[in-house]
């Protein structure tokens, strides 16, 4: 006779399927993107500079909020993307953004001065780490074979006409 115990103390982890391990990494990476620009604010001189019409050395113009609106609406687009589109383009969709949002999160600390390299290395490297879990689950999405219809699906349907 064999009993079978189970433990109070285990708990029960599913697989979590592909499209929701991304859109929860492009959350991440979306919240994480809006908070590192809000921080920014308390940099010294970053508000002043916007009062007075400057976002870096660039003047505060239609195209400037365009280019930045559509550099914030990538990860949010992603989110949806990543549930919505079928296996093989949401695939190929996550490797080809992530891989090209690395670059463009690095060079968010072009002209950073020493002084904020903490702030900066640790918002790009969490970036850097998000993109990096997003490119890894995409390349390794898992592949089911396809399987051609047995013969007795075939005889299901014809006792289903009669």
């Amino acid at each position: 006779m064999t009993i079978r115990t189970t433990s109070r103390n285990s708990l029960d982890s599913p697989p979590i399927p592909v499209q929701v391990k991304l859109a929860a990494a492009w959350t991440s990476f979306m919240f994480l993107y809006v908070y590192v620009d809000v921080l920014n604010f308390y940099k010294p001189g970053v508000v002043d500079g916007i009062l007075n019409g400057l976002v870096w050395r660039f003047d505060i113009s239609a195209t400037l909020l365009t280019v930045f609106l559509v550099s914030v609406s990538i990860p949010a687009v992603m989110v949806m993307l990543s549930m919505a589109l079928p296996a093989r383009v949401n695939r190929a969709t996550n490797l080809v953004v992530a891989s090209l949002l690395i670059p463009y999160s690095i060079f968010n600390a072009a002209g950073a001065t020493w002084e904020w390299a903490a702030f900066y290395g640790i918002s790009i490297g969490i970036e850097v780490l998000l993109l990096a879990f997003i490119l890894r689950s995409a390349w390794t999405w898992p592949r089911t074979s396809v399987l051609p219809a047995a013969p007795a699906t075939t005889d299901l349907r014809q006792g289903l006409r009669q």
